[in-house]
């Protein structure tokens, strides 16, 4: 890895392997992106309330951006997407009193935060 370079060269030396490095970061970086975005779809599915487990299997993720340098992941339900927040918050009943919320989506959130931190530290941390 050791290379000449003279004075004046040394500034696009330093250039060309500091991009090298932000190429590699990146695309570990996307990686994690989108294991987290996994692992909180898994998260939901597995802590969703079930009665006939169609509101579970509509989680899904999908690519909202990307560019050369960034990703960005959505994890959203499908087809009961107007279901999520009277399951997570809870909601009043017709006749009067309320159901309780029954929180799965939050601490998915959460499990996926903290699993992207990891991976991040663990790409940057071998690189």
């Amino acid at each position: 890895m050791a290379e000449r370079v003279s004075v004046g060269e040394m500034a696009s030396a330093i250039m060309e392997s500091l991009e090298e490095y932000a190429d590699l970061a990146t695309e570990d970086l996307k990686k994690a992106v989108k294991s987290a975005g996994n692992t909180v779809k898994k998260e939901i599915r597995e802590n969703a309330p079930n009665r006939t487990g169609a509101y579970g299997k509509s989680w899904a993720v999908k690519v909202s951006r990307e560019t050369s340098n960034s990703l960005e992941v959505t994890v959203y339900s499908r087809n009961r997407y107007w279901l999520a927040h009277l399951l997570e918050f809870g909601h009043a009943k017709r006749g009067g009193g309320r159901v309780a919320g029954r929180a799965h989506i939050a601490p998915a959130e959460d499990v996926g935060i903290k699993r992207l931190e990891t991976e991040i530290e663990r790409s940057l941390g071998d690189g």
